[in-house]
């Protein structure tokens, strides 16, 4: 397997993690696909660093009874050796909207982690 199809297999991966933690309710799950610094922009609600406040945007999410989240039409595309880049719709029991942008990076250990999440909540 080389590098690159390494990566996007990776990021694939962790990308049904992060999904598989948000519809059981686990927060902790989410925030923990995230690197410790990562950013993540969630359009309109703001700008959230590091994993504590992203686990504390997933949790109220969750609370606020929002679940199932389901990608549509994900698109994975290597941008180097450890970074891949995935966009798609998306759609859940209360909303829907776009990610237009999560960077997974591959780490040493073969798992990959997002370091910068942009999505948009459209309604």
């Amino acid at each position: 397997m080389t590098q690159i199809s390494q990566n996007i297999e990776a990021a694939k991966k962790a990308s049904e993690t992060w999904k598989a933690a948000f519809n059981s309710g686990d927060a902790k799950g989410c925030a923990e696909c995230y690197e410790k610094d990562a950013t993540m922009e969630a359009k309109p609600f703001g700008t959230f660093n590091g994993r504590a406040e992203i686990e504390s945007f997933w949790a109220k999410i969750i609370a606020d009874g929002f679940s199932d989240i389901e990608y549509i039409d994900p698109v994975i595309e290597s941008l180097d050796d450890s970074k891949a880049h995935l966009s798609a719709k998306w759609k859940m029991n209360k909303a829907h909207g776009i990610i237009t942008k999560e960077i997974w990076v591959l780490q040493e250990d073969g798992t990959a982690l997002l370091r910068d999440d942009a999505f948009e909540v459209l309604g």
